[in-house]
C-alpha cells in the first residue's frame, strides 16, 4: 500500500513514520511513503503558498494552485479515482472501522492543511473526503496524517507479527481491551490474577471477555451500549417444574403422569 502525503513539512512526516514497526513494513515492501512538498509546486517566486482570506479575518489560507498541482503530480502516476483524505476537524470521525476500510485501498492521498486551512475551491475540485481525528484543532494536518498511516498500516497483512496481532486490540470487537500482565508474577505486592496462571484457555478467554465488558462499561458507556445492542444476552431458559407423582389412592390430575389431558378440559389449579 502506498501513502502519498501532500504537506508543507515532508521531513516531519518521514521522521514520524519511518521508525519502529512501520519502518520494518517499509523494508519488507508492504507499505510505501511518498511525502510530497506542496511548496515545490508554487508559482510564487518567493515560494509562498498562502495569502490573506477574502472577507477579512485572522490568519492566512493555503492557496488553491500549489495544492492542486501537487495533487495532480501524484494523481498522474497512480490509478485514477484514488481517495484523497483532507485532515480537517469538520470531517468524518476516524475510528477503527474506518482504518479497516482504508486498509483495503492500494493507494491513499492524505492532504495536510496549515494556517487557517485550504482554499475551498481546490478541495471541491479534487474531491476530497474530510477526516477528523478528534474534536480539537491542531496547527496542521501532519500529526493526523501520521496517526491514520499508523492505524491503517496495522491492518495490512504482514505488517504485524503474530505476537503483535491486531485481533485483540481495543475496538477490534467493539470493546476496550482487557488488562494485560507480564513477569514477574508478583510486583510491589501486586499479584497477577490467578486465572491467568491456570493454563485453562477457555476460562482465561471467558475472564478476558468479562474484563473487556466491565472496562468498557465503566470507561466508554457509549461503546458498551452499542455492543450490548448488537450482542444481547441470551434469554434465560425457564426450568420445567417436575410433576408431582400421585400419592397412593389419589387420582392423577389431567395432563400429569398417567393420564393425557383432555384438550377441551381446563387443568384445575393446585
Amino acid at each position: 500500500m502506498e501513502f502519498h502525503v501532500l504537506t508543507l513539512f515532508p521531513e516531519m512526516i518521514r521522521q514520524g513514520v519511518e521508525t519502529s514497526i512501520l519502518a520494518r513494513a517499509m523494508e519488507k515492501g508492504l507499505i510505501r511513503l511518498d511525502a510530497v512538498n506542496i511548496r515545490d509546486y508554487t508559482e510564487n517566486k518567493h515560494g509562498r503558498v498562502d495569502d490573506y482570506t477574502y472577507g477579512g479575518g485572522a490568519g492566512m489560507l493555503m492557496q488553491a494552485q500549489p495544492v492542486y498541482d501537487a495533487w495532480a503530480s501524484v494523481q498522474a502516476r497512480i490509478p485514477a479515482g484514488t481517495r484523497v483524505l483532507y485532515m480537517s476537524p469538520q470531517g468524518r470521525r476516524f475510528d477503527q472501522a474506518m482504518a479497516q476500510e482504508l486498509a483495503q485501498e492500494e493507494h491513499l492521498i492524505l492532504l495536510c492543511g496549515h494556517y487557517e486551512g485550504i482554499d475551498e475551491r481546490v478541495l471541491e475540485e479534487i474531491g476530497t473526503e474530510e477526516v477528523s481525528v478528534g474534536d480539537y484543532v491542531l496547527t496542521g494536518g501532519e500529526l493526523p496524517a501520521m496517526l491514520i498511516i499508523d492505524a491503517v498500516s496495522r491492518m495490512i497483512p504482514g505488517v504485524l507479527s503474530n505476537r503483535e496481532s491486531p485481533e485483540v486490540d481495543s475496538f477490534m470487537n467493539g470493546l476496550l481491551e482487557y488488562p494485560q500482565y507480564s513477569r514477574p508474577e508478583i510486583w510491589r505486592d501486586r499479584r497477577v490474577p490467578e486465572i491467568l496462571l491456570s493454563g485453562d484457555h477457555a476460562r482465561v478467554d471467558a475472564w478476558r471477555l468479562e474484563q473487556s465488558l466491565e472496562r468498557t462499561r465503566q470507561r466508554r458507556p457509549d461503546l458498551y451500549e452499542a455492543y450490548m445492542r448488537e450482542h444481547p444476552p441470551a434469554p434465560h431458559k425457564r426450568r420445567r417444574r417436575k410433576k408431582r407423582p400421585a400419592s397412593a389412592g389419589e387420582e392423577p390430575l389431567p395432563g400429569t403422569e398417567g393420564e393425557a389431558a383432555d384438550p377441551g378440559e381446563k387443568t384445575p389449579c393446585i
